[in-house]
């Protein structure tokens, strides 16, 4: 069993930056490829960035260019930089992880594991 915190969360102004961390538990975390989604109000969850085990990522079209995807497996963590934020950003962030370490996938039915979510607002 794997448990995922998020943390990072917060309001921000439009423009502004935030990083988002993934804590896991487990000893295999290197193995796991990771993913962010997001969910915002009234619309169903999306993707938004994956990074498997060997680092290559993938991000939805909505976000490339301004989040960023890392890991550190020292840490067992997985970030999310959010850079140059637009109001249309604000949603819950969830991140997620595969047993899968190959997986680099938009698809949520891809990853085993989810965590509870951080909030995330940008103001206009």
């Amino acid at each position: 069993q794997v448990q995922l915190v998020e943390s990072g969360g917060g309001l921000v102004q439009a423009g502004g930056s935030l990083r988002l961390s993934c804590a896991a538990s487990g000893r295999t975390f290197s193995n796991y490829a990771m993913a962010w989604f997001r969910q915002a109000p009234g619309k169903e969850r999306a993707f938004v960035a994956a990074l498997n085990w060997s680092n290559s990522t993938y991000y939805a079209d909505s976000v490339k260019g301004r989040f960023t995807i890392s890991r550190d497996n020292a840490k067992n963590t997985v970030y999310l930089q959010l850079n140059s934020l637009k109001p249309e950003d604000t949603a819950v962030y969830y991140c997620a992880a595969s047993i899968s370490p190959t997986v680099v996938s938009a698809r949520e039915s891809a990853y085993n594991y989810w965590g509870q979510g951080t909030q995330v607002t940008v103001s206009s």
